[in-house]
């Protein structure tokens, strides 16, 4: 309402009224007056009006200006608790560098040690050989070339079993050292990528709210169940399990869609050949650009670029694909940044590597398609798209059925083993896994004074907590030792098992 025009007008009104009143006659005037003052009274009254529709805006928009406020507030106490969060996840990164970057200077002092003493047994026997060289001289009277001569015949009558089996000694050393360093670098590798366990189930099911339902599903006379299958290329099996239907097939991807499709179809009550067909279609549709973005992303998280279209689409095929219940697509990803750091830790190039252990298993994408085994497979799909010799030949022998022409081959079979084979990765060796957990456990706590053990990083480290009042510094010591000897003598392991003892006092008091 234009408040201003109003009053104006009931100025005028007011004026014009006072104009007639003074020229009009006395009854005239008398109703001119109960006029004005019944325009003046609904004057009064229509700015009251206005004036609480004003107070009343004021008040929402003070309301609409506070709840603004208070989400900005909520916004950001968010964002203050995720930098938190990635703080915290910071630090922690920082101290597991700082714990490899020590495993490996205690590896590098080993090392040295070993070479060393290399040296010093060298030096011995050449000590030795110039000793007899000045005894052969003074006492025959020979001159050097000739006591050369026969020093050398003794040394070689005398020491050659000697010299034989040294060399084979100091060959099985070198043996262990690099077995050793290998055997250290896997494990280093291994921690730093800490990823969470990828074991999925295959089985594809549709839950269904009533046994009816299933009636619905099948149709007059199987139409609809017949139209599903052809529609999907997918099996529906339809028993007496209640409240699920079965989806069966060889195609990951054609299972997935058969699965959303016959969610949707039940949420939607319409079931009829027409309806399956426009469904089907829909989320064939929504399947493929749930494939390409899940590639995409597999490209992001492992930083390689520059793939082929169709190797980007058959990456993210691999999310709907497993094998021994473990996710291929998450296992590749695996098997990508593993190869990356075993190859920065070889002096080899990184990003090559990781595209080679990001692309290993490809033809597992297809290989129900084409003939061939997956190597195979994915090796031609790999050269038909332009990928270098080393990527090619990576996906063709990770599986060691061929000779070894490149590094990144090794590098890349080697990743692939560590991601299949570490515990909890495969589901049949999850149950090995968390009994040998509870072996540690359980054995640590048999000693007397063992409150709590926990055993973390996979097994490689066992941390035992003790009554501080019942054990002292110097009992604490030696129930590590003994942890650790029992260890040694009862349990079957790779590597080393480290024994953490801790022993601690804490005082609680409460202030009312």
């Amino acid at each position: 309402m234009d408040y201003f025009s109003l009053i104006i007008g009931l100025l005028i009104a007011g004026a014009a009224g006072i104009a007639y009143t003074l020229l009009a006659p006395g009854g005239v005037r008398k109703k001119s007056r109960t006029i004005i003052e019944d325009a003046e009274r609904q004057s009064q009254n229509m700015l009251k009006d206005a004036d609480v529709s004003v107070r009343q805006l004021e008040l929402q928009r003070q309301k609409e200006f506070e709840q603004e406020l208070k989400n900005s507030r909520d916004e950001m106490h968010q964002r203050e608790r995720k930098l938190d969060k990635l703080d915290s996840q910071l630090e922690q990164r920082q101290i597991d560098l700082a714990k490899q970057e020590s495993i490996v200077a205690a590896s590098q002092s080993r090392l040295k040690i070993k070479l060393e003493q290399i040296a010093q047994i060298e030096a011995d026997i050449l000590d030795v050989l110039e000793k007899q060289r000045k005894q052969l001289h003074e006492v025959t009277g020979l001159s050097k070339a000739e006591a050369t001569k026969r020093l050398l015949k003794l040394l070689e009558d005398d020491l050659a079993d000697e010299v034989g089996s040294r060399i084979i000694k100091h060959e099985k050393k070198m043996e262990e050292v690099c077995e050793q360093q290998a055997r250290n670098i896997l494990t280093m590798t291994m921690q730093r990528l800490a990823s969470e366990h990828t074991s999925n189930m295959t089985t594809s099911t549709v839950d269904i709210p009533n046994d009816e339902m299933k009636g619905r599903i099948i149709g007059r006379e199987g139409r609809n169940i017949r139209a599903f299958e052809q529609e999907t290329g997918i099996d529906v099996i339809i028993d007496d399990t209640p409240g699920v239907v079965i989806i069966s097939g060889f195609d990951p991807v054609r299972r997935e869609v058969a699965k959303v499709t016959l969610d949707k179809l039940i949420s939607d009550g319409r079931i009829h050949p027409t309806r399956i067909e426009e469904v089907t279609k829909e989320t064939q549709a929504e399947v493929d650009k749930i494939i390409m973005r899940k590639g995409t992303e597999a490209l992001e998280e492992v930083n390689v670029h520059g793939l082929n279209k169709r190797i980007v689409e058959m990456l993210g095929r691999l999310h709907y694909r497993t094998s021994y219940s473990q996710n291929v697509l998450r296992h590749s990803i695996e098997v990508a940044f593993l190869s990356g750091m075993l190859a920065e830790m070889m002096g080899l190039d990184p990003d090559l590597a990781r595209r080679a252990g990001l692309l290993h298993d490809l033809g597992k994408a297809a290989d129900h398609e084409i003939e061939g085994g997956h190597p195979k497979v994915g090796a031609d799909m790999l050269k038909r798209a332009g990928e270098p010799p080393e990527v090619v030949h990576a996906a063709l022998g990770h599986h060691d059925q061929i000779l070894v022409e490149h590094p990144y081959t090794v590098i890349v079979a080697t990743a692939d083993a560590c991601s299949a084979s570490r515990p909890g990765a495969r589901r049949e060796s999850l149950d090995r896994y968390v009994k040998r957990m509870e072996e540690l456990e359980s054995l640590a706590i048999e000693f007397n004074g063992v409150r709590r053990a926990y055993a973390v990083q996979a097994g490689r480290e066992v941390r035992v907590v003790v009554a501080s009042k019942d054990v002292t510094d110097e009992k604490a010591a030696k129930i590590c030792r003994d942890i650790a000897h029992a260890y040694q003598e009862k349990l079957s392991f790779p590597g080393e098992i480290k024994v953490v003892v801790i022993r601690e006092s804490r005082f609680t008091e409460l202030a009312k």
